[in-house]
């Protein structure tokens, strides 16, 4: 099970960390990834970090905005995010699976989404 949170309702050039919380399974055997969806849009990629942490992997548009890593004593992955402009608006989803991909269906395991709302 997946728990994310730390969303809420920032200004256009703030900051937000987001939490996921892995609780039941070995989190340090997944790789594990940030997904987003815009209202009206379909679910996209954000960012993936592999088992040991050692590589990410980023969606162009978070880019040297958005910092992912992972702590498996504490079995949390965060999403740094600063800079943030209206276009990443959105509900963010944590996920989890054994390929390091920014394939949305490689994912089986998925947290309830979290919303973060950048306001101009």
């Amino acid at each position: 099970q997946l728990q994310a949170s730390g969303g809420g309702v920032v200004q256009a050039g703030g900051s937000l960390r987001l939490s996921c919380a892995a609780s039941g399974r070995t989190f340090a055997n997944y790789v594990c990834a940030w997904f987003r969806q815009a209202p009206g849009k379909e679910r996209e990629f954000v960012a993936v970090i592999t088992r040991s942490g050692g590589s990410t992997w980023y969606a162009g548009s978070v880019q040297d905005r958005f910092l992912i890593s992972r702590d498996n004593a504490q079995n949390t992955v965060y999403l740094q995010m600063n800079s943030l402009n209206s276009e990443d608006t959105a509900v963010y989803y944590c996920a989890a699976g054994s390929r390091y991909t920014n394939t949305l269906n490689a994912y089986g395991l998925w947290g309830q989404g979290t919303e973060v709302t950048v306001s101009s």
